[in-house]
């Protein structure tokens, strides 16, 4: 006997479609891309035919364009967002750039809004690598006896955060005099 239901509901008509994506966008707020896909993961099972691929990315694409069209989902305001609070965690430009591309924002809006933050901020990349050293307690961080033996191993960590080199090797030369009066400006 099988006592369980199945649980995978079947999403047919554009009213199905629509609440579901209504349903996801009163929990998060993601990227046209984002949605697109988990729409399309959702609706999608796998014994339907390729054929009704195309059909369903039809649907789907018709009912992002009627959000947009609404105001309910924006790249905009996405884009904006995701990168003050990526700012706020530490992450550099770089990283910022690569993040949001994958998301799948637009190259125009992802210079617009890289432009807005170095607008907003003075040198996010240094305030930023001083952040992950903070939290990693690497460089500036450590007790002084261990700054040289670590210094390399320090730099391939922010190299992998994003930073570059000369910022890298900046941000690991503060001394902790420098320090206190650049963390009142975090």
């Amino acid at each position: 006997m099988n006592y369980y239901k199945s649980s995978k509901k079947t999403y047919e008509t554009d009213e199905e479609i629509k609440e579901l994506a209504l349903n996801y966008l009163d929990k998060y707020q993601p990227s046209k891309k984002d949605l697109r896909l988990y729409l399309f993961k959702k609706v999608l099972s796998d014994e339907q035919s390729s054929a009704n691929k195309s059909i369903i990315l039809e649907q789907i694409d018709k009912i992002i364009h009627q959000l947009d069209s609404l105001g309910l989902i924006n790249d905009d305001l996405y884009s904006e967002i995701k990168s003050k609070n990526f700012l706020k965690r530490g992450y550099s430009l770089n990283k910022i750039k690569m993040t949001l591309s994958q998301k799948g924002i637009g190259s125009e809006l992802l210079k617009k809004t890289i432009e807005n933050i170095k607008k907003d901020n003075e040198d996010p990349d240094f305030y930023s690598a001083i952040k992950i050293c903070k939290r990693r307690r690497i460089g500036p961080y450590r007790p002084d006896a261990n700054k040289e033996m670590f210094f390399k191993k320090d730099i391939g960590v922010l190299a992998r955060a994003g930073f570059s080199y000369d910022t890298s090797v900046e941000v690991l030369n503060i001394d902790k005099k420098e320090l206190k009066i650049l963390e009142k400006k975090i």
